[in-house]
């Protein structure tokens, strides 16, 4: 009997030794407190699956959730052109991306790259900026004072619309060629990435500008926007270093932008390029700009519709005295703000799992935290209660960051040079899949998995690029497996 004992003993030891080895548990990362509860107290722990970015914050009363899920349906509803029989929900365009906020955020996820080019599909929920370069002494003027982020198109505005309501012609149509390139990685293993090149067809409003810059921009996810925007002022700044002062080979610094409510320079925290610092503002520049929709912070009717077009901006609007004059009225407006502002953010999968848990140490050890900021504590706001005091780790310092040469779009945008990005938030990619049906990562979707997207960071970044790239493939694949926990 002893001898069967010693046997099992050693065949036990056996099994958990391979196993450590499998799986590297002898990692030094462990999982801290708060860690799997990304968002604080507005985590929630329902099913990761598709409807994973749509649940209100976990600790909403009640009584409010009334409140969210009429910005919900408000996110949801699909917009018809002027004049129709309801005026609730015309007003579309008359130039357009999306008829809805939810055609560009899949179920409040990321958006995705057309799977081909017109007529085969089209790129709702992939955006074209369009700007110029300053033209004239006014111009230039206006840029430096910071109330204006770039100069537009002078025909087709600050984005390419490619729908039109009846009667009228698109502005234009994407279309994206790719080009594969091959990268070598430790351990014999290599990477397919794909360049993109982008161009636009069928312009419908004569030629652009040729100076014209372009920059593609995926719709990203909607999950925990209302934690971001009540992150203090002095944490974002405390983490900037434009000069790299303490040569760690970072320099992130925030973008300062207009904000048209307070009439005021902010620290940008919203888009790609941290183009809006509040979320209301970021909601009424969509309803405007990609939907065509008045609103009373962006009153304009014809949406993005410029002097150049003159048929778009002689047909009729959906603005109505039942909604302050416009065609979302501020009631609308107000839903829909809170409704973003409590969109919570999944509870971690797997957070302590061995293999993840090691992916997180490479995580740090590679310097990935430097950018991506794992965790921030919210300010306290008396008018916003469920988001103030919340522990959330967002992964992201949002600041800007040069990321070399391949992922530059060359188009500044307030402080922001052509290749320095925001840093995106990590909170919920792993479930970009489950979400959205898709795993396309990035500003514009060309990284078709999360090491694709590790493997196109430049400029700051480079050398974590590198390690990545010459580590042991076991680190590889947890620094994987952390990401995807997340």
């Amino acid at each position: 009997m002893h001898h069967i004992l010693s046997c099992l003993f050693i065949c036990l030891v056996g099994v958990t030794a391979a196993r450590a080895e499998e799986s590297n548990i002898t990692s030094p990362a462990k999982l801290e407190k708060g860690e799997i509860e990304q968002g604080g107290d507005t985590t929630h722990h329902n099913k990761p699956n598709r409807q994973a970015f749509s649940f209100p914050a976990a600790n909403l009363p009640f009584k409010t959730q009334l409140d969210f899920k009429l910005g919900n349906s408000i996110f949801k509803k699909l917009w018809v052109p002027s004049p129709s029989s309801t005026t609730a929900s015309d007003g579309l365009g008359p130039l357009y991306n999306a008829r809805s906020c939810m055609q560009c955020h899949i179920r409040d996820g990321r958006g995705h790259t057309p799977k081909g080019n017109w007529p085969e599909d089209n790129a709702v929920s992939l955006f074209l900026r369009l700007s110029i370069p300053a033209q004239t002494a006014e111009q230039k003027a206006l840029l430096t004072s910071g109330r204006i982020g770039v100069i537009p198109e002078p025909t087709y505005g600050q984005q390419l619309q490619d729908f039109a309501i009846p009667g009228l012609s698109a502005e234009g149509r994407i279309q994206i060629e790719y080009s594969e390139e091959t990268v070598q990685l430790s351990g014999g293993e290599t990477a397919a990435l794909r360049r993109p090149n982008y161009t636009i067809s069928h312009l419908g409003y004569g030629p652009l500008h040729p100076q014209t810059m372009l920059s593609p921009r995926i719709a990203p996810a909607m999950i925990g926007l209302g934690l971001l925007e009540n992150i203090a002022d002095t944490d974002i700044l405390s983490l900037s270093d434009p000069q790299d002062l303490n040569n760690d080979g970072i320099s992130g610094k925030a973008n300062k932008v207009w904000d048209q409510k307070a009439k005021s320079s902010e620290i940008g925290r919203f888009g790609w390029k941290a183009g809006n610092p509040t979320l209301h503002q970021q909601n009424n520049s969509a309803f405007n700009g990609d939907i065509g929709i008045s609103t009373p912070y962006a009153s304009n009717p014809n949406g993005e519709c410029t002097e150049n077009q003159d048929a778009c901006i002689n047909r009729v609007n959906g603005n109505s005295l039942h909604h302050d004059g416009v065609e979302a009225s501020k009631k609308m407006t107000d839903l829909l703000l809170f409704y973003t502002q409590h969109i919570a953010v999944p509870a971690r999968r797997d957070a302590d799992a061995p293999a993840v848990l090691a992916g997180k140490q490479v995580f740090k050890d590679t310097g990935c935290h430097l950018c991506h900021q794992p965790t921030f504590t919210t300010a306290n706001n008396p008018k916003q209660p469920f988001i103030s005091n919340q522990l959330i780790w967002p992964y992201t310092d949002l600041l800007l960051h040069d990321m070399g040469e391949d992922l530059a779009d060359n188009r500044p945008e307030f402080l922001a040079n052509g290749s320095e990005w925001r840093t995106p938030t990590l909170w919920g990619i792993g479930l970009t899949k489950a979400v959205s049906g898709h795993s396309f990562y990035l500003h514009d979707g060309r990284a078709r998995t999360l090491l694709e997207a590790i493997l196109w960071h430049g400029g700051e970044a480079e050398g974590a690029k590198q390690k990545v790239k010459n580590m042991p493939v076991r680190d590889r694949d947890n620094l994987i497996k952390f990401l995807e926990s997340l």
